[in-house]
């Protein structure tokens, strides 16, 4: 009983007429039991998610999370040993090596909307933030009402969107190689893959997996309407939406039997309608329909050339030294990105994995015709069949693993240090 409660408390008699030390409970006016403080509720909800998963995708988890401490351990060294002012004495805010580059694009799309004032691309300066779509915005404002600080609240999307997508990662590439530790295999490979400091930073690939690895593992299990409506949520994080939904109804169209599949048929329609919807909401505020791609040539050189124009100039840039060494090294790192995608796509050809083939052919073709290549590094994040491949090969050779991790940490580390410390990291 509360010590207040315990004060006031009438003293009871007993049948010989004494006054007993033993005191009643009220029986009118009792308090109502406390419920439990958000921290059990997240804390419970937290133990009934781990509870239903199986051992190998809490292992999956478990290495997740090294990872990511091991990435807040590098971006808080960084702020230190790489500081902005190198006479400075004290290190910049925790959130620092994580507001770079495209990050501010996003915040300010969230905290201001597409066309804040009436600005627009008919003005001089203009940043061409329409090239980005809305879905990671969206789901940064919708952060942000819980969270202030807007660097936390993207942290905090791509933290959990990261560990949706390796768990998904893990789960296809269980139904592709039945061996006990190919999932974690593969989501080791994606999780200490050079550009993978994407997945823990302010943009949008992990939000992408988290919804795309989904949608083809429902349609890998033929739930149409789920994988439908999974890669439509995707195609409103990237452009990248469509290709899988292209890929998507290949497979549909190679699996489907029964009259209940072919009954699904209409759904392959519904990812192309938030690409449809963005640019008719671009439309009313620009009068033109294809505004987020001009938006991409006017500020990353994304205007249309052919393969090997694109090869040429970007190997120009790589090896003549026009670039800064630091740009150059990164054009070299886009020209090996390439020949690694072309790679995957003769393998995929060759085993007949024509879905796969589609996605990653088209993802080849949009990032292979600009002027120069152009986040093609990154781009490898979204290349599931890739990991899968890794870990297949590895499973046959064991080798493949321990040269991996010897070949792919430092590149992982130095991507990692390029982006936190401002750098251009593709």
């Amino acid at each position: 009983m509360p010590p207040e409660l315990r004060e006031n408390a009438p003293a009871s008699t007993n049948s010989a007429g004494r006054r007993s030390t033993v005191r009643e409970r009220p029986v009118t006016h009792r308090r109502k039991a406390a419920g439990p403080g958000p921290h059990r509720l997240w804390a419970r909800l937290l133990r009934t998610v781990l509870t239903r998963l199986s051992p190998a995708d809490r292992e999956v988890l478990w290495l997740y999370l090294l990872t990511r401490i091991g990435i807040w351990i590098t971006a808080c060294c960084a702020r230190w040993l790489f500081p902005a002012n190198r006479n400075g004495h004290d290190a910049a805010s925790v959130f620092a090596p994580f507001q770079q580059w495209d990050w501010y694009h996003y915040l300010h799309i969230a905290r201001d909307g597409y066309f804040p004032g009436e600005t627009g691309p008919w003005q001089s300066g203009w940043d061409n933030r329409e090239a980005f779509f809305p879905g990671f915005p969206l789901a940064l404002r919708a952060a942000h009402t819980v969270i202030p600080h807007w660097t936390a609240a993207g942290l905090l999307i791509s933290f959990t969107a990261g560990a949706v997508a390796v768990l998904a990662l893990a789960r296809i590439t269980r139904l592709h190689l039945p061996h006990a530790h190919a999932g974690r295999r593969a989501a080791l490979f994606l999780l200490l893959s050079p550009c993978a400091i994407f997945l823990s930073v302010g943009y949008t690939e992990a939000l992408f997996l988290a919804l795309a690895l989904p949608a083809w593992l429902a349609a890998q299990r033929r739930n149409w309407p789920l994988a439908a409506t999974l890669t439509a949520l995707a195609t409103t994080v990237r452009v990248s939406g469509l290709f899988l939904a292209a890929a998507i109804a290949v497979h549909f169209a190679l699996t489907a039997r029964t009259h209940r599949d072919w009954r699904s048929l209409p759904w392959q329609s519904l990812p192309a309608l938030p690409a449809a919807l963005y640019s008719w909401y671009l439309h009313g505020h620009t009068g033109d329909w294809m505004a987020w791609k001009h938006a991409q040539e006017r500020g990353w050189y994304r205007n249309f050339h052919t393969p090997w124009e694109a090869w040429a100039n970007t190997w120009h840039n790589a090896f003549t030294g026009t670039q800064t060494t630091e740009y150059a090294l990164m054009f070299q790192a886009e020209l090996l990105a390439m020949l690694i995608g072309l790679l995957l796509l003769g393998t995929l050809i060759r085993r007949h994995q024509w879905p796969e083939a589609v996605y990653i052919g088209l993802s080849l073709c949009a990032l292979g015709t600009s002027y120069w290549y152009m986040s093609i590094p990154r781009a490898t994040l979204l290349w599931w069949p890739l990991w899968i491949a890794l870990a297949a090969w590895s499973l046959r050779t064991p080798r493949i693993t321990t040269a991996y991790l010897c070949l792919a940490t430092p590149l992982t580390t130095l991507f990692a240090l390029a982006f936190l410390t401002g750098r251009w990291a593709g």
